[in-house]
């Protein structure tokens, strides 16, 4: 990129490298952290980028809970143990805040 180049920002969703805008990696870890972030914006954790408000869907977190569990089963003995650590402190950390959420509706 030239000095006097602006660096504009990229489009969502992509990530620059070599100084052009491309998607990012396709890796285990980057998939699981995606639906982990997706998973966060339903529990209202996370505003959305256009709006700015929060919103809940405990319907929707609990989707890609299951969802992960699934993947947790199906993989099994298939990843690194850094995606492991990962996959499985991603999981936990969902099911507590799941539980933590759905304990103040009904509490």
């Amino acid at each position: 990129m030239e000095k006097n180049e602006k660096c504009e920002p990229c489009p969502e969703g992509q990530v620059r490298k070599d100084g052009k805008c491309v998607m990012p990696e396709v890796t285990f870890t980057a998939f699981v952290m995606s639906l982990n972030t997706s998973a966060l914006f339903h529990l209202g954790e996370i505003s959305d980028p256009v709006t700015g408000e929060k919103q809940q869907n405990l319907i929707l977190v609990k989707h890609t809970i299951d969802t992960l569990q699934l993947l947790e089963d199906k993989t099994k003995g298939n990843l690194t143990d850094e995606e492991q650590d990962i996959f499985k402190n991603v999981l936990y950390d969902l099911k507590m805040r799941y539980v933590a959420k759905v304990s103040q509706q009904s509490g």
